[in-house]
């Protein structure tokens, strides 16, 4: 009952007027932006970098407030969506259907990005770049690329699939391994089934409390969010200036054309398999999807999510379960935005990729985008390994990282939505388990 209040509240406060906080922080943070970026000359280099980190803070607050909320928030969620999900044929049923919908979605959408891309050939068309010579490094403004995990050549599949099982789990959590966190809980959700009810009764009332006390932080947060969203659209503006976005539009428009069209698939897929109208969608994950797009993290606007698919008419039972699987493993745009962002650098470079090269770059981002963290700037990592696996040189990494940031936002709202389609397409499942209960 008392998590039924948290989210009660949540959603009066996310229905009355926080999508037009948001979007008014977005417009202004935009405008003070260009207004602060360097070719407008109104300050120093030195000195805009210094204000974009001040002006960026109160984002970060509420990006940590949910990081810190987050492993318990999506351990709880799902341990709670599994024991109320019902028999293990209803359980199966789930998670086959969502397998199946993260799959096909996630190969559609890879393969709407290769298409673009060698149609629209956005890296022939780029003039006045010179990528650096193979071996001379990256200029020193893109030295996040030292930070990103090299890629692991010894790596065998059957060391990747050993090594999604959190052997020590509170690494794990000290780590933020978000993959490891949801087979855990997986684990323990379905153990918890298998467990006499009167055993199993105090650690799903600890389950619930947990889950009402993260919800509570995040209402709290929830206060910081148009001012996050100023900050950080501010801060991204500043940072990279319109010149550079005119300048690299192929590249960005054939990402943005492809987002778009896997936003309206899957509106066609909620529409034609759980009869939910466009606009109807819209009005329940507007402010949701806002929150998506300026904060770059489909984890972080998980709690949101879950409240949008309530709205949606989504079981509680399915949605505490779908959402964090989804926010953990329904990387379809991200997908997308690999296939051009890997297209991109191979015709940049001058590298002619076969159908059946191709078809091995959809397969591997299919794969690799599927349990990738919903976290800033993960991505980047994934297209290193893929491109120096496919052989295409990354020196062009200068450009997409110029951009990354805009194009997260983007990809991450339309994951998002992915996530929410998932649980609609599931409601059905979760309504007949509840009615067995």
């Amino acid at each position: 009952m008392r998590i039924g209040q948290q989210r009660f509240k949540l959603r009066v406060w996310i229905t009355s007027r926080l999508w037009a906080q948001v979007m008014i922080g977005m417009v202004l943070g935009f405008g003070l932006g260009l207004l602060l970026s360097e070719p407008t000359g109104l300050m120093p280099p030195d000195t805009a970098k210094w204000v974009g980190h001040w002006l960026a803070l109160p984002g970060q607050i509420f990006l940590a407030l949910i990081a810190m909320v987050l492993i318990p928030l999506i351990f709880s969620s799902i341990v709670g969506g599994l024991s109320g999900a019902g028999s293990g044929n209803e359980l199966r049923s789930v998670g086959l259907r969502l397998a199946a919908f993260i799959l096909a979605t996630t190969t559609a959408a890879a393969a709407i990005g290769v298409m673009l891309a060698q149609w629209l050939s956005p890296g022939k068309g780029l003039v006045g770049f010179s990528p650096e010579p193979a071996g001379s490094g990256m200029p020193p403004e893109t030295g996040e690329l030292a930070d990103l995990p090299a890629p692991d050549a010894q790596a065998t599949v059957p060391d990747l699939i050993v090594d999604i099982l959190p052997t020590n789990p509170t690494a794990s959590i000290v780590q933020g391994d978000m993959l490891a966190v949801v087979v855990l809980a997986l684990l323990v959700g379905v153990s918890v089934t298998q467990v006499q009810p009167k055993r199993a009764a105090p650690f799903l009332a600890l389950m619930d409390a947990l889950l009402s006390i993260s919800m509570n932080i995040v209402k709290w947060a929830m206060f910081l969010a148009p001012f996050a969203v100023f900050g950080l659209m501010a801060q991204l503006v500043m940072r990279m200036g319109f010149e550079t976005m005119v300048g690299i539009s192929g590249y960005v428009g054939t990402v943005l054309l492809g987002l778009v069209m896997l936003f309206c698939l899957y509106l066609v897929i909620a529409f034609l398999f759980a009869r939910i109208t466009p606009p109807r969608f819209i009005k329940a994950a507007g402010s949701n999807l806002l929150l998506a797009f300026s904060t770059s993290s489909s984890s972080a606007v998980m709690p949101v999510t879950i409240q949008s698919a309530r709205q949606l008419g989504v079981p509680e039972n399915i949605a505490n379960l779908v959402v964090p699987l989804g926010a953990t493993m329904n990387m379809a745009g991200t997908a997308l935005y690999q296939a051009v962002a890997i297209l991109f650098l191979a015709q940049l470079a001058g590298v002619d990729l076969t159908l059946g090269q191709i078809a091995v770059v959809v397969g591997t981002l299919v794969a690799s985008s599927i349990g990738a963290p919903g976290t800033p700037g993960v991505s980047i990592a994934i297209l290193i390994n893929v491109a120096t696996s496919m052989g295409i040189p990354v020196e062009g990494m200068v450009i997409i990282l110029g951009v990354d940031r805009l194009l997260d936002m983007c990809r991450t709202a339309v994951n998002v939505t992915g996530d929410l389609v998932a649980a609609v397409l599931l409601r059905a499942v979760g309504r007949d388990a509840a009615q067995t209960l």
